[in-house]
């Protein structure tokens, strides 16, 4: 009786080992596939794991670029480069307007070459140099005044068309731009032509003393 008691008790171990050692066989076949099978997940420089796709960052720094172009153009125009072209244009179209008629400074530079004639002048002087002095002189005066306001017209006017030469490649000058300095350029022509004409007289020169 005792021997076949201890034989069932043998067998039974037996039969648990066997047991134990299936279920460990299988619990770690399950578990070297769980971790094959499972993704590894991003982890992070701090060692945490990421929560983002794989392309996220890539899209992210895209969409911050072009929101960095769109800011650039829009705090930065293209056209603000222009505004000291159009100032100038401005500038040189009405320096021409006021070569055509010399303007203040014109008047006053007459005024006091009038004044200045009647002071030298005799009076036993001729006709024809009592004239020259009171008027001729300060004639010529007006005229040299505005030759040299069309003059800085002319000037101006070129430098804004010539501008986009020495600037940016491939920036284009605003239209308006152009049309302005052609206007002060050829303002700057008619009143430096006008007032060569009048200071060498060969314009509503001086009249001739009778005799």
């Amino acid at each position: 009786m005792g021997t076949k008691t201890e034989d069932a008790t043998g067998a039974k171990a037996a039969t648990g080992a066997k047991d134990a050692d299936q279920t460990e066989e299988v619990t770690g076949s399950d578990t070297s596939e769980a971790k094959t099978q499972a993704p590894k997940a991003d982890v992070t420089k701090s060692g945490e794991p990421s929560d983002a796709a794989p392309g996220a960052d890539t899209e992210v720094d895209e969409d911050a670029a072009e929101a960095d172009d769109t800011y650039d153009a829009t705090v930065r125009p293209a056209g603000s480069a222009g505004v000291g072209q159009g100032a100038a244009a401005v500038v040189s179209a009405a320096l021409g307007v006021i070569g055509l008629s010399g303007g203040w400074l014109g008047t006053i530079a007459g005024a006091r070459s009038n004044i200045m004639g009647q002071l030298e002048t005799k009076q036993s002087a001729s006709v024809s140099d009592q004239l020259q002095a009171l008027y001729g002189d300060s004639w010529q005066a007006t005229a040299l005044i505005a030759g040299l306001f069309a003059l800085a017209a002319l000037v101006v006017g070129f430098l804004v068309l010539v501008r986009p030469a020495f600037g940016a490649p491939g920036k284009e000058q605003a239209p308006w731009i152009k049309s302005v300095a052609w206007a002060g350029v050829a303002l700057g022509v008619i009143g430096l032509v006008l007032a060569v004409a009048k200071y060498s007289d060969l314009l509503l020169g001086l009249p001739s003393a009778p005799s």
